[in-house]
C-alpha cells in the first residue's frame, strides 16, 4: 500500500481537471509536506505518552526501546513523506536530482536503523553500569568497552549494506581492504599497538575507571578516568591529567592500589637504655592495645617485638595491619595508634629516645660554665681544648645537643701526668 501511494496520487491529479497541472502538482506536493509534519508530530506525541506510561512499570528496557526510537520513528515519518513528494515531482519532472531518490530512501532507511541501534546500545550502557538501576550494576570498563565493540559493529555494517546499496560490490570492498590492510598495518603500527593494548586492557582488565594506579617501571601514577582505545587518560594527585598510550600497559607493570584489602602501619620505635626493664611491659601493652583497637584487622599478620640495640635506643618493631584502605581515614587510624603507643610508653616511665652522645673526659679535667677548661691537681700547665659538651650531672651545661659525663679513676689520665 505505502508502495503504491505514489501512483494513487498521480492518477488523482491526471483526474482533477478543475486547474493547470503544475498548480495540481505544486498543491498535492505541499499537501504531502504539510501532513508529513502533522503526522511526525502525532507520531512523536503517540511514543512521548507511551514511554512516560511504560517509566511507571519495573521494566527498564521498554523504557530505553522507547527512548531510543523515539527521534528516528519521527525522522521516519519525514523521509517516508518527503519521498512521496518527490516521487510525484518526479513524475511530472525530467529532473535528474529525482531519479535517486529510491537510493535515498534506502540509505535513509539504513541510516535511521543504525541511530536506533546506536540509541540503543547508549541506553543499555547506562542501564547496566547504573547502580540506581541495577541491584548488581556491572563495571563500567566492561560495559564500555562492550558498548564500543557493539557500535563499531553496527556502523561497520550499515557502511557496507550503504555501499552495497549503491552498487559497489561488497565482496570486491572486502578484498581491497584486506589488501589495504596489510599497507596501513605497516604505516600504522603504533596505532595498531595502542588499539590492541586497549583490548588487552578490556580484557585483562588490571585496572578500571576510577581506580589509582601506578607504575614502578614508569612515572606514572594517578586516578584513571578514561580507558579509550587508543589512550588511557589518568588524573594525577596534582590534578594534571595524564595520557598515556595503551601500548605502554602490555610492557611495564601496574600497581593497583585501590585492590588492597588493608592499609599496612610498618614502625620502629626506639625506647632509653635506661628504660630496659620495663621493655617486656611496654611490648606486652603495645600488643594488647592493637589486639583491641577497633580499626585494626585482627585476621591479618600483627607484630610488636623488641627487635634490636641499635646505637642510641632499644627499638621496638610494629607490624600490623588497618581495615580502611582509603588514604585519608588510614592515616588518622595510624595517627591514633601512635598517640596510644607514646601514652603506653610514658605511663611506664619510659622515654622514646634519640641519638645521644657519652664522653668520658680525662681525671682531674673540669669543664666550667662558659666551655672552658681549668687545670686540677697534677695537670700541666698545658690545657685541651675547649669542648662544647653538656655534663650529664649538670655541673657546667653548655650549648649542643648532645651529652658528656666527666668520670674519675679508671679513665685516660692528661697530658703531662
Amino acid at each position: 500500500m505505502i508502495e503504491e501511494a505514489p501512483s494513487i496520487l498521480n492518477t488523482w491529479i491526471q483526474d482533477w481537471n478543475l486547474l493547470s497541472e503544475n498548480w495540481r502538482v505544486g498543491l498535492v506536493v505541499f499537501a504531502l509536506v504539510a501532513g508529513t509534519a502533522v503526522v511526525a508530530y502525532i507520531a512523536s506525541f503517540i511514543v512521548g505518552a507511551v514511554e512516560r506510561r511504560f517509566q511507571k512499570t519495573d521494566n527498564l528496557w521498554d523504557d530505553a526501546l522507547l527512548h531510543a526510537a523515539r527521534k528516528p520513528v519521527v525522522a521516519f515519518v519525514w523521509l517516508q513523506g518527503v519521498y512521496w513528494a518527490a516521487e510525484v515531482a518526479h513524475h511530472y519532472s525530467e529532473a535528474e536530482i529525482f531519479s535517486v531518490n529510491k537510493t535515498i530512501l534506502q540509505i535513509g532507511f539504513v541510516f535511521l536503523l543504525v541511530w536506533t541501534l546506536l540509541r540503543l546500545i547508549k541506553q543499555g550502557e547506562q542501564i547496566l553500569a547504573s547502580p540506581l538501576k541495577m541491584k548488581k550494576p556491572m563495571d563500567y570498563t566492561t560495559v564500555n568497552a562492550v558498548s564500543k565493540l557493539s557500535r563499531t559493529v553496527v556502523i561497520i555494517t550499515a557502511v557496507l549494506i550503504a555501499m552495497q546499496s549503491l552498487g559497489y560490490s561488497i565482496s570486491g570492498v572486502l578484498a581491497f581492504g584486506g589488501v589495504g590492510g596489510i599497507a596501513v598495518g605497516f604505516a600504522a603500527k603504533d596505532l595498531l599497538a595502542n588499539f590492541f593494548g586497549g583490548f588487552i586492557i578490556h580484557l585483562d582488565r588490571p585496572f578500571k575507571v576510577g581506580d589509582w594506579v601506578r607504575s614502578p617501571d614508569r612515572n606514572i601514577e594517578g586516578v584513571v578516568e578514561h580507558i579509550g582505545w587508543r589512550l588511557t587518560t589518568l588524573r594525577t594527585f596534582d590534578k594534571r591529567p595524564l595520557y598515556v598510550p595503551n601500548a605502554a600497559f602490555t610492557t611495564i607493570a601496574v600497581e593497583n592500589p585501590s585492590r588492597m584489602h588493608n592499609r599496612r602501619i610498618s614502625e620502629t620505635i626506639g625506647i632509653r637504655y635506661v628504660d630496659v626493664s620495663g621493655m617486656a611491659e611496654v611490648v606486652a601493652d603495645i600488643r594488647s592495645m592493637l589486639e583491641n583497637h577497633e580499626d585494626i584487622d585482627q585476621d591479618q599478620t600483627l607484630i610488636v617485638n623488641f627487635l634490636a640495640f641499635n646505637d642510641s635506643s632499644l627499638d621496638i618493631m610494629v607490624y600490623t595491619f588497618t581495615k580502611t584502605i582509603e588514604w585519608v581515614r588510614f592515616h588518622e587510624v595510624k595517627q591514633d595508634v601512635l598517640l596510644r603507643i607514646s601514652e603506653i610508653i610514658e605511663s611506664h616511665g619510659a622515654e622514646v629516645a634519640f641519638p645521644t652522645r657519652t664522653l668520658h673526659l680525662p681525671d682531674g679535667v673540669r669543664v666550667a660554665a662558659n666551655g672552658k677548661q681549668t687545670k686540677g691537681r697534677g695537670d700541666s700547665d698545658s690545657s685541651d681544648e675547649a669542648v662544647d659538651e653538656e655534663v650529664e650531672q649538670g655541673r657546667a651545661p653548655v650549648s649542643g645537643s648532645e651529652h658528656s659525663s666527666e668520670t674519675r679513676g679508671d679513665s685516660n689520665q692528661a697530658d703531662g701526668d
